[in-house]
Order: structure tokens, then C-alpha cells, then sequence
């Protein structure tokens, strides 16, 4: 006797939709924003820790660049972002609502 191929197979589990995450956590903007000022207050101890020791080392100055590419990769966020929004062409698009 043949089983029946319209019944789901009992050894696969049942797929459920994913539901989407809530807007304030997909937001990445106080990801970006918090890791950037944390960069940018570990310059401000490193530095000041330079300056009244033996001057600034390699720790402060990844500060500074972790800071500065924080800095432009945001700017690069809201560019891709703001172009989505008016519509270009090459813009970034489905970003999970957030570009709409």
C-alpha cells in the first residue's frame, strides 16, 4: 500500500514563519552611535593617561581611529539610507522596513 504524499512527512518538523523583530531592536543607529562614543571615550582616557605619563602609545591612537571610522561609517549609513528613502537607483533597498 502507498502512503498518502500529500500528508506531511512525520520525520519533518512543520516550518513557522519567523517573525520580524521589533523596530527599536533592528534599529542599528544606537548600535552604531554607543559603539562610537565608546571609542570615543577610550581616546579621551588613553589620552589623558599620555599626557601626564609618558606620552600617547598604540592604544590611544586605535582609539582615535576606531572613533573616526565609527564616525564615517555612520555618515555612510545615513547616505545609503537617506538615497533609499528618495528613491535612487542603486540605493540599498528591504533593509527590514528600516529604509522606508
Amino acid at each position: 500500500m502507498a502512503e498518502d504524499s500529500s500528508e506531511p512527512s512525520k520525520g519533518a518538523p512543520a516550518m513557522r514563519p519567523v517573525p520580524s523583530l521589533p523596530r527599536r531592536l533592528a534599529e542599528p543607529t544606537p548600535v552604531v552611535l554607543t559603539g562610537t562614543l565608546c571609542w570615543l571615550l577610550a581616546s579621551a582616557v588613553f589620552g589623558i593617561l599620555g599626557w601626564t605619563g609618558d606620552g600617547v602609545n598604540v592604544h590611544f591612537w586605535t582609539c582615535v581611529v576606531g572613533t573616526a571610522l565609527g564616525l564615517l561609517g555612520y555618515g555612510v549609513f545615513r547616505w545609503q539610507r537617506a538615497a533609499s528613502r528618495r528613491g535612487s537607483r542603486g540605493a540599498w533597498r528591504g533593509l527590514a522596513g528600516l529604509d522606508g
